[in-house]
């Protein structure tokens, strides 16, 4: 290492006396990545396809009948670059109705430095030719309020970057002179700016249909010709805007460079090139994208960089991505500033915003990346970030590779990863899930992925073919996240114990895992523990020393075997879903106390499994208090209690305190002789209650005491009454309500 050092700092002293001899000069300020030129308000509106809704739609914010109580409107366009912001703002500009709507017009692009004085100077030249170009800015404010003084305007802010509110309320100081139901609209990708200027809700701008883009696309690419007469370039033409993803600029562009070519060679090479190796002078899509990255700051553009590891078209879950970040070390906090994980969610949270993330249309809770968003981000991280789609893939691991993400093929054979063992510094090797239901990898990938020990992130999911580890994991010693789920793993080697590092183990559908390593209290970083859909059937001992644990889905309680109840008490920070089985090995009522749920603010689901065995084994009563003392937060929003054995179910269940709980199933109760009073949950939308033999009487009870004003189910969508073999009568609480309930009833469950 001192060898080393020496050496730098050897060439650092050369480049030092190198800058003295050539003279060159220190300069705090970069030259910028891609300078836009700045928009006017002319447009050519041949050149417009598919804009003709959102713009009916301003023009009803924009509609004099359109009252508010606001002074002025600030309506802000929100969406990603190229996406036709600007445009769809200059088509507004433009119409005719909006001359005769407002008595003043002025149109402003902004762009990336918000100079109050320039933008106020340029909003009166606007209006007023004549302006004196010799004025401050008091003189400059002064004189735009008289001239916007009872008058109705409408101002158009393009390509808006700022973030400071102080600066916006000092810009807009004069407008509130202007006449009542005054409009601003203002383009931008920043949500964040939006949110500091808006007094009306965003208006978020979608991607163009197919066909649209097509005809842009096809309107810049066939010069004076009609794309019919040219089939052999439409098929193709078509497949390269499916590539463009509704994004207007890149149709335009992308037409634009294949003007005046109709040859099919240069068609198809421009189809199957990387967008990132076309010259910016030639195309400026990554160009006009780069500048959303280049004002990010540096911990967030190390955060998007690495979200190309991610396909195309892949669809990501928030807390995946921030574990994988959490893993490579890319969130900064400190021990007194919160957590990595609060830190992320800020992060993602501010990458969303800035239009870096789309909400998928698919699955609310899951994310995408537009393809060129994907684009831009392969362009900054190059060979760093290697993405193996297909045995031909395009993407070469070399020295420099340092993460490697990997799309499932039915088998990963040996060729596919042959130069892995260039990529000495590897720090993630990701499976990215495919549409197969089980994939095999080789044994040689297994081997040679085992003895990298630079490993931060490690996935071997969906790999069927993998039964074992080998102890040497354990040689890991950096590793953080280990995804084994849906592997024919059998056992874990204790040597997994000494990964110290590791925050994220996940082993979802290992379904012939039966056990855990015995020693893993010894993983005191575990933060995220997934094992749903295995046969574990007792956790170690210990479990309460991991004192990060954030994720626990299951917690598996046997008989004088591993873990105890209590353990759950000293696990302060558990969240999202977490199933308690076999609660009927739990002693006594004060160990379910000690569990201590109804501290736990973030736990939003619940499952309570007492175990399948229909006979009595003991007490009722035991059964009771040990649910009684196992009472959540108010928190709660799911709750699903199974095959327990209480002749009542204590008060907690049911009490109108838990107005977040939106659904709740009672399975396999068979001894219960009366329904909890669940009308009481002002928030449930679900309920499905299965297998209560001992119910004879559906009552006033089930309905709770509630005001006479206050309707019992008031939010009920679902209600599901299942294997209720006992059950004769049915009273309610009124015909209304027992009308509703029998139709929701008989919806869901007409047998």
């Amino acid at each position: 290492m001192e060898s080393k050092l020496e050496e730098v700092l050897g060439r650092l002293e050369y480049l030092v006396n190198q800058k003295h001899i050539l003279g060159l000069k220190e300069n705090c300020r970069g030259e910028k990545a891609f300078q836009r030129v700045p928009a006017t308000s002319l447009l050519d509106e041949s050149d417009v396809y598919g804009r003709d809704g959102e713009k009916e739609e301003i023009m009803k914010l924009l509609h004099p009948q359109n009252l508010t109580e606001n002074q002025i409107d600030v309506i802000p366009i929100v969406g990603m670059g190229g996406l036709g912001k600007t445009t769809l703002a200059q088509l507004i500009y433009n119409d005719e109705k909006v001359d005769k709507w407002f008595e003043l017009k002025a149109w402003v692009c902004v762009s990336e430095e918000f100079d109050v004085f320039r933008i106020t100077k340029t909003i009166l030249e606007e209006i007023t030719p004549s302006c004196d170009r010799n004025q401050n800015l008091n003189q400059l404010q002064l004189k735009l309020k008289e001239k916007l003084l009872g008058k109705k305007f409408l101002i158009v802010l393009d390509d808006v970057w700022n973030q400071n509110y102080v600066h916006w309320k000092e810009l807009s100081s004069p407008f509130t002179f202007g006449a009542k139901n005054s409009k601003i609209i203002v383009t931008t990708r920043d949500n964040n700016v939006a949110a500091i200027m808006r007094n009306v809700p965003t208006y978020y701008l979608d991607v163009l249909s197919d066909d649209d883009c097509w005809k842009l696309f096809a309107n810049h690419a066939f010069d004076d010709t009609s794309p019919s007469k040219h089939p052999n370039l439409m098929a193709i033409g078509k497949a390269i805007v499916k590539r463009c993803n509704g994004l207007p600029l890149a149709a335009k562009a992308l037409g634009g460079l294949l003007r005046c070519k109709l040859d099919t060679d240069e068609w198809s090479k421009l189809l199957h090139s990387n967008f990132w190796d076309i010259p910016d002078d030639a195309c400026n899509i990554l160009p006009a994208l780069r500048l959303s990255y280049y004002y990010l700051p540096s911990h967030l553009k190390r955060c998007f960089a690495y979200c190309s590891i991610f396909p195309k078209d892949y669809e990501f879950q928030k807390e995946e991505l921030i574990c994988l970040w959490m893993a490579e070390g890319l969130l900064e906090f400190s021990k007194n500033n919160g957590n990595a994980e609060d830190r992320g969610n800020e992060y993602f949270r501010e990458l969303r915003l800035r239009s870096f993330f789309q909400q998928s249309k698919g699955k609310k809770s899951g994310f995408i990346m537009h393809d060129l968003i994907s684009d831009l981000a392969k362009s900054i991280t190059g060979k760093f970030v290697c993405r193996l789609e297909g045995s031909g893939g395009s993407c070469e691991i070399t020295e420099r590779t340092r993460h490697l993400s990997n799309v499932q093929e039915e088998y990963d054979v040996r060729k596919k990863f042959e130069t892995l063992p260039k990529a000495k510094g590897l720090r993630t090797f990701l499976n990215m899930r495919s549409s197969l239901m089980s994939s095999y990898a080789s044994n040689v990938l297994i081997h040679d992925l085992l003895v990298k020990s630079s490993f931060r992130v490690l996935s071997l999911a969906k790999y069927e073919n993998i039964s074992e580890l080998p102890e040497e994991i354990g040689n890991l010693k950096h590793l953080r996240s280990l995804d084994l789920s849906e592997t024919s793993i059998r056992r874990l080697p204790n040597s997994l114990s000494t990964l110290f590092n590791l925050q994220t183990l996940k082993l979802v559908k290992c379904k012939n895992l039966c056990e855990l390593p015995k020693d893993m209290e010894r993983l005191v970083n575990l933060q995220h523990l997934d094992i749903r859909k295995t046969k574990i059937a007792w956790m170690p001992k210990g479990m309460g020393k991991l004192k990060d644990l954030r994720t626990l889905t299951n917690f598996v309680l046997a008989e004088e075997t591993g873990s105890s109840i209590t353990e759950l008490g000293k696990l302060k920070h558990l969240r999202g879903r977490l199933v308690i089985s076999g609660l009927k090995t739990v002693a006594c009522k004060m160990d379910a106390k000690a569990a201590n749920l109804k501290d736990k603010v973030n736990l939003k689901e619940l499952e309570l499994i007492w175990g399948e065995n229909d006979d009595i084994d003991g007490d009722s009563k035991h059964d009771r208090e040990v649910l009684e003392q196992l009472k959540p937060h108010i928190n709660l929003e799911h709750l699903v209690i199974r095959s327990y054995k209480g002749t009542r179910f204590p008060e907690w269940v049911g009490h109108s305190s838990f107005s977040d709980v939106v659904s709740l199933e009672l399975w396999n109760c068979n001894f219960c002789i009366s329904l909890p009073p669940l009308g009481q949950l002002s928030s449930l939308k679900s309920l499905l209650i299965s297998r209560f033999s001992g119910v004879v009487t559906v009552g006033d009870e089930f309905y709770g005491n509630r005001h006479a004003s206050d309707k019992p189910f008031g939010s009920l969508e679902i209600l599901s009454f299942e294997d209720m073999a006992e059950w004769e009568e049915w009273f309610c609480w009124s015909d209304e309500v027992f009308s509703l309930l029998q139709e929701l009833c008989l919806r869901n469950c007409p047998s």
